[in-house]
């Protein structure tokens, strides 16, 4: 039996049919209504019928960039889309004849990994998500860590610098204001504003005097490019050392980096490697973890949230 994966992003809803094994057998894509909550609702629903269509599906897993609560039922705080303790389970529910889970979009990208990708034999597992923010997720002895509130693993706001640059959130010094794809682009333009000679390549990309962009960072970090590499070099150190912190409490046995930064590989991986090695707490004393690529792309929301769903319904069905 099937279950429906929905990923409500700022910008676009993705969703998917998607069957036991993880494979997806049908998909759609729609903009986001952001601003209307009552049309992001009817959106949703519309995705999640016409995906249904001639289907037996089990249930619905929908991911959402924000808080959710520990019944995976409300979405206690979901900035980009202006959500404050909204019912969304509830609300699909009243006006669908299947049961729905709500997911954070960081777990539900990490159970994909752990269940289908990169993460597969592994029973620890933390992932990182390099975006526009650093999202996050844990995975401790096969099962998703959600705390006390529902609400653990967001791995982005770790204080890495007391008294540091500004995050997102509100305080200062977090992993996000340091190594998310905003931190890095926001470095990079500061280079190219400067006189440093690092920076002449980055300069140069800036079209008609306009604000340098990320696609033009990642050209450059392409190219190969002294100063941009010099940059992803941080934001990986940055990277590594958090990972060093989170072993020391979580103790995981590999950890995978995702999102959109994450297509930088080893440029990005090598870094973050060599940091996690130089900080990591006993070194030579205890095992050292592996940390690699996500393999998912873009599915990654989709198809763990349909396969949390499953998890979370199949044992209420049987």
């Amino acid at each position: 039996m099937h279950c429906i994966g929905i990923d409500i992003g700022g910008t676009k809803i993705a969703g998917a049919l998607v069957d036991a094994g993880g494979s997806v057998i049908r998909q759609q894509r729609l903009p986001t209504p952001a601003n209307d909550p009552d049309a992001l609702i009817d959106a949703v629903i519309g995705l999640i019928e016409e995906l249904a269509e001639g289907e037996e599906v089990l249930g619905v897993g929908v991911a959402a960039a924000g808080f959710i609560d520990a019944q995976q039922a409300n979405i206690i705080y979901a900035p980009n889309l202006s959500w404050r303790n909204e019912p969304f389970k509830s609300k699909l529910e009243a006006k669908l004849s299947l049961p729905v889970v709500i997911e954070n979009d960081a777990n539900a990208a990490a159970w994909a990994e752990y269940r289908f990708g990169a993460g597969v034999g592994f029973r620890h597992m933390v992932m990182l998500t390099i975006g526009t923010g650093v999202g996050g997720a844990v995975i401790t002895d096969s099962k998703m860590l959600r705390g006390g509130f529902g609400i653990a693993g967001e791995l982005g706001h770790l204080r890495m610098v007391p008294n540091g640059l500004l995050c997102g959130c509100g305080q200062n010094g977090c992993l996000e204001a340091y190594a998310s794809g905003t931190a890095l682009l926001k470095a990079a333009k500061a280079l190219a504003s400067s006189s440093d000679p690092a920076g002449q390549r980055l300069r140069e990309l800036q079209s008609g005097g306009q604000e340098l962009s990320g696609q033009e960072v990642y050209s450059a970090i392409q190219e190969g490019d002294p100063g941009a590499l010099g940059l992803l070099q941080e934001m990986g150190s940055w990277l590594g050392q958090a990972v060093a912190s989170l072993t020391a409490v979580l103790d995981p046995e590999i950890v995978v980096i995702g999102g959109g930064v994450s297509v930088a590989g080893d440029l990005l991986l090598d870094p973050i490697r060599s940091a996690y090695l130089e900080h990591l707490p006993a070194r030579g004393f205890r095992p050292e973890l592996k940390i690699i690529a996500a393999e998912f792309v873009n599915n990654a929301g989709v198809v763990g949230a349909a396969d949390l769903a499953r998890v979370s319904l199949a044992p209420k069905v049987n």
